[in-house]
């Protein structure tokens, strides 16, 4: 029935601090933006942030109230070229790491960090790509 996801939206409750965090700080390029949403591009799925009173509107006719408190419920993981160089160039630009590149015995080098939400987010590389050095 499911071929593949081909979205995935994060919803936020500042949508400007999360647009400036995804925008200048990742990198990411702006596709869409409205006065409740932003979508970047990314290479291999629709990418957006939507503000969740804006969200409970799409989802919902009748009132709906969403909680997004109480902490992560997803991990997003991205694969990068270079987990360390990745690492190095987020942090300098003031990205806080819960956890720095590690090798993991699932065949991945991975570093952990949350955006200004606390959605959490995972870099990652295939151990048998890692740079010589």
């Amino acid at each position: 029935m499911f071929h593949r996801v081909m979205a995935t939206g994060l919803f936020v409750r500042d949508l400007a601090r999360c647009l400036t965090f995804y925008r200048d700080t990742l990198g990411l390029e702006v596709q869409e933006s409205t006065p409740d949403s932003v979508s970047f591009q990314m290479e291999n799925v629709y990418f957006f942030l939507l503000e969740v009173s804006a969200a409970a509107h799409m989802i919902s006719e009748e009132a709906l109230e969403l909680k997004i408190e109480g902490g992560p419920r997803v991990l997003l993981a991205a694969g990068v070229e270079d987990v360390d160089a990745a690492y190095e160039a987020l942090k300098a630009k003031g990205v806080t790491f819960l956890r720095p590149p590690t090798n993991q015995p699932w065949g991945l080098r991975t570093a952990y960090f949350a955006d200004p939400e606390g959605n959490l987010w995972e870099i990652n590389q295939s151990l048998g790509s890692q740079p010589e050095g």
